[in-house]
């Protein structure tokens, strides 16, 4: 392993003032970089341990934050942020167009070779700064298949890969097909991999608050959704040098 830097971020979004966590690789080259985003609770150890991970594999990589440094545990707090942030397309590219600023600005990462990653409401702003078109090599989601304004799909410059549980209530059969749908009409480069028998955010280690239902950890799946991400990075953002 190499050795990995990390450092936090405080930036400007959605009226608030977030706190991410930027991982740089050792050395002093320009590297990728990975975009973060976060399950609706907000940044955790969990992301952190994602973007220092892939640090060690020589990309840089930011984990932004979606709640102004807060970890929203209380679900009824959780939902009443997140369901009129996934409600707004404009605002959801707002918070990830300002996590990306703050990367593409890093020395150290290459601004023209980025890609974005995220799970539940994180992956769903990564979704949408893709139909936005913001200039990105992939885009990877777990537990994120949400569709966007019609049309818009078109503007997705790179692959899509999405992971989902075959169990999950919130994102059901229906929603994977409205998805996938929306995707093939707008003729994207799309994977879909479904995950039998587990649930909503199963990547997610057992936390030590109450869990909803319909949601929990699957560890074999996790590490698999993990090495999927990690399949598209090398496929779509190689570490070259």
């Amino acid at each position: 392993m190499t050795a990995v830097t990390t450092h936090t971020v405080e930036y400007p979004a959605d009226d608030l003032t977030m706190t991410g966590h930027l991982a740089l690789p050792a050395g002093t080259s320009r590297r990728p970089a990975v975009l973060i985003g976060p399950e609706g609770m907000g940044l955790s150890d969990v992301e952190r341990r994602r973007a220092d991970a892939l640090a060690e594999l020589g990309y840089v990589a930011l984990a932004f934050d979606l709640h102004g440094g807060r970890y929203l545990e209380d679900p009824e707090a959780m939902l009443a942020r997140c369901l009129p942030l996934l409600a707004d397309p404009d605002r959801m590219r707002a918070v990830g167009r300002a996590a990306l600023d703050v990367l593409r600005a890093e020395p150290r990462a290459d601004p023209d070779r980025t890609a974005a990653i995220g799970y539940g409401t994180g992956g769903a702003i990564a979704l949408e700064l893709g139909r936005a078109g913001v200039d990105l090599r992939a885009i990877g989601t777990v537990n994120a298949l949400t569709t966007g304004r019609p049309g818009e799909a078109a503007r997705i410059r790179c692959p899509v890969w999405a992971g989902v549980g075959s169990e999950d209530p919130i994102m059901p059969p229906a929603q994977r097909e409205a998805f996938t749908a929306e995707m093939q009409a707008a003729g994207v480069d799309w994977r879909l991999t479904v995950y039998g028998g587990a649930l909503h955010a199963f990547h997610h280690p057992t936390v030590d608050h109450p869990t909803p239902a319909g949601v929990g950890h699957h560890p074999r799946h996790a590490e698999r959704a993990w090495r999927d991400v990690l399949a598209l990075l090398a496929e779509c953002l190689p570490v070259t040098g």
